[in-house]
């Protein structure tokens, strides 16, 4: 088992990484939730059949008393209404401020579950216990918790650091080719933004047999990129903004296919591979060959590297850009390349986002 821990002013949580964690869940929660009577879990349609019998019977065999929510399975779970139904199941459970909610699950759970731990009665432990490659390697790591609203993904949100994190690799096994491909695409931004080396790792293993051979490292590795970040800038007002290389346009991408034609993953990648082409056209750094060995591992692993947007997506992607969260006033901070393992904040009128973009899908 490897062990990382993310230091914060005045707490700090450990990310576990190894194969078995799932059922030594009990264990590890009885250590950092001494207080804690109730846990309440939320899983969703496609992890509960699998993974919830892993998880319950060893809770409650350490003395907790368990209830558990599953939600449906997608992107369409992370609302409001969705997260007042938790509330109430919650109070019906008779959760106390010295209990936890613990999400079981990928980036959608991970997500609407911390939210509910951090709002409910002002606040309780969150616990995650991440199942799929991307929230492996991102959203259970660095406490942003969030719902969609109708104007965009992520809007509604709080950051609510975990008790621990619990990263078993075992769970990656039952993923389908699609929803690994997914979390490559976060995987392989690391690389882009904090550490060309570890892209060099990933392009001498385009294949999931071969990643899953090294998959502790490669999970260790990208925790340990994110929580250097996390560190320095919980609230993602500096250097965590570079964490959002693609994402930019990904959320838009997202939002015009109604977050059902793209995942997240192919959204980030075709993102990325936009951020490079704008870094070029705007002479901010990077070159054609960093584009190239970017876009030719993506699609080692069948991620798009050009989503299309049409006259009517366009509406879409302005006002996406426009309510951007690393945005201020008319102006918003894009991640661009320096180099291959080397990305930075660019501020840049939203006008002239949008320009760039225009003339990059041959608008104008």
């Amino acid at each position: 088992m490897r062990t990382l821990t993310v230091s914060l002013p005045g707490r700090s949580y450990e990310i576990l990484i190894g194969s078995g964690l799932l059922s030594q869940a009990a264990e590890h929660l009885h250590r950092v939730l001494p207080r804690a009577k109730k846990l309440f879990v939320v899983t969703d349609s496609n992890v509960a059949p699998i993974y919830l019998s892993a998880l319950i019977p060893g809770l409650e065999r350490a003395g907790f008393e368990t209830a558990c929510r599953e939600i449906p399975a997608g992107e369409g779970s992370k609302s409001a209404a969705m997260l007042s139904a938790l509330w109430e199941d919650m109070m019906d459970f008779g959760l106390t401020r010295t209990d936890a909610v613990v999400a079981l699950g990928g980036g959608v759970v991970g997500d609407l579950a911390g939210f509910a731990a951090a709002t409910i009665l002002r606040g309780v432990d969150f616990i995650q216990i991440p199942t799929t490659l991307l929230s492996q390697v991102d959203s259970s790591v660095g406490g942003k918790v969030a719902i969609d609203l109708q104007h965009g993904k992520n809007l509604a949100g709080a950051f609510w650091q975990p008790k621990v994190v619990l990263m078993d690799p075992d769970t990656l096994d039952t993923l389908d080719d699609l929803i690994f491909a997914d979390g490559m695409a976060e995987v392989i931004k690391y690389g882009c933004i904090l550490d060309k080396a570890f892209f060099d790792f990933l392009a001498l293993r385009p294949s999931r047999d071969e990643i899953m051979e090294e998959i502790e490292h490669v999970l260790y590795t990208c925790c340990d990129l994110k929580r250097m970040v996390v560190e320095e800038d919980e609230r993602d007002t500096g250097r965590r903004m570079l964490l959002n290389f693609g994402h930019t346009v990904g959320h838009a991408f997202e939002k015009m296919g109604n977050y059902e034609t793209w995942t997240h993953g192919q959204a980030v990648a075709a993102g990325m591979c936009v951020a490079a082409q704008l870094g070029l056209a705007l002479g901010t750094g990077g070159t054609e060959d960093d584009l190239q060995a970017l876009t030719k591992l993506l699609q080692a692993f069948d991620l798009p590297v050009h989503i299309p947007c049409s006259d009517t997506d366009w509406p879409v992607m302005a006002e996406t850009i426009g309510l951007d969260k690393k945005g201020a006033g008319d102006s918003i901070s894009l991640i661009l390349l320096e180099e291959m393992g080397k990305a930075k904040a660019v501020k840049l009128k939203k006008t002239e986002v949008l320009s760039q973009l225009s003339a990059l899908y041959g608008r104008i």
